[in-house]
């Protein structure tokens, strides 16, 4: 995505074209894949659950309004699966990939879309993570981290529909955002001590995704988390990281003990989960409020604990150790710590994940 002119570092901004925010809205789908690029024909990407809770909706749509459709059902996000699949969906000849459901769906649609050159539209039913709005998708492979793909060229949630998800999925959103406040401070750490480009517009926008979590999550323990809210905090959070041209204002030291996780300990834990417990210790490796980070999952609803995601202490350790690893070439906090098991366990420990 980075690019350089006569000597200049740049990047391309890459923004959804139109993004819908409603209630009981997805019956709308057929006339706003319209709107975006009055495709003739589009490729339906999504979970079986998801397909049996809107088909009927969707395909009535898409019917009233000329598209023609063929839906593939996404279970697996490793890079040989997504190969076999994106040659199924190449023979559609479809004029639009659309990615309907949780955060799989969505990001194998998006590498789809991406591979093959074609638009990609995002539909998602639950609110896990930020690769709503976001160009980035997390996929198993030889890459243990977020890889560039397509921005969506329009966002239709359905609010109603979130609702129904498990609210597990919403708090992990919450530890998403909350982790921005990480990724930010460690860009500005790139910044002053490698000159690195950093965007002061996408790092606010980031931020006030994240601050909005933590300013309100006394409001949301005792009533309830706002799906709305949330939904728009992750949304802005995405696009923050279209602006950046990079994942950087929302994806930091936090985020590498994430990925080490997935390499290490493969589905243990959602991945906002990951990321909010990694905020939390990182928060006091960089000086900022960790208790603020634990009281504010916690009153959310997410896991602010090892324990709570079934994490082991060895495990812990070992990711926390191999985690700058991974992108060496991103600067975060943890580039100015050697963090060894022993200095892993005391930092798990005197932030209570341990």
């Amino acid at each position: 995505m980075a690019k350089k002119h006569d000597g200049v570092p740049s990047h391309i901004m890459e923004l959804p074209r139109l993004i819908v925010i409603g209630n009981n809205n997805i019956g709308d789908v057929g006339k706003f894949l319209k709107s975006l690029d009055s495709p003739k024909k589009v490729s339906l990407v999504s979970g079986t659950h998801v397909k049996k809770l809107i088909q009927k909706k969707v395909e009535q749509s898409l019917s009233e309004s000329g598209i023609k459709f063929v839906w593939h059902i996404a279970s697996d996000n490793s890079v040989n699966a997504i190969k076999k699949f994106q040659t199924k969906i190449g023979k559609d000849s479809s004029h639009m990939i659309v990615g309907v459901g949780g955060g799989r769906s969505v990001d194998i649609a998006k590498m789809i879309a991406f591979n093959l050159k074609r638009p990609f539209v995002s539909i998602p039913t639950s609110a896990s993570h930020d690769g709503i709005a976001s160009p980035f998708v997390s996929i198993r492979g030889d890459k243990p981290h977020s890889v560039v793909a397509s921005t969506p060229l329009g966002v239709l949630v359905d609010i109603a529909i979130i609702k129904k998800a498990p609210k597990r999925l919403l708090a992990s959103g919450c530890g998403d955002l909350v982790a921005n406040l990480i990724a930010v401070r460690d860009w500005e750490l790139g910044r002053d001590k490698t000159g690195e480009y950093f965007g002061r517009y996408a790092a606010n926008l980031a931020s006030m995704s994240a601050n909005i979590i933590m300013e309100n999550s006394g409001i949301f323990a005792k009533k309830g988390l706002d799906v709305r809210v949330i939904v728009e905090a992750l949304i802005s959070a995405g696009v923050a990281s279209c602006i950046a041209g990079s994942s950087r204002p929302c994806s930091g030291a936090e985020h590498l003990f994430s990925h080490a996780l997935d390499k290490l300990a493969p589905g243990v834990g959602l991945h906002g989960e990951k990321c909010g417990i990694g905020s939390i210790m990182m928060a006091k490796l960089q000086g900022q409020d960790w208790k603020k980070f634990a009281n504010t999952l916690r009153d959310v609803g997410a896991p602010t604990s090892a324990k709570e995601i079934g994490l082991d202490s060895k495990t812990l350790a070992k990711a926390l150790t191999i985690a700058q690893d991974l992108r060496p070439e991103r600067y975060t906090i943890l580039k100015e710590i050697k963090m060894t098991p022993k200095k892993a366990i005391e930092l798990a420990k005197s932030t209570r994940v341990l």
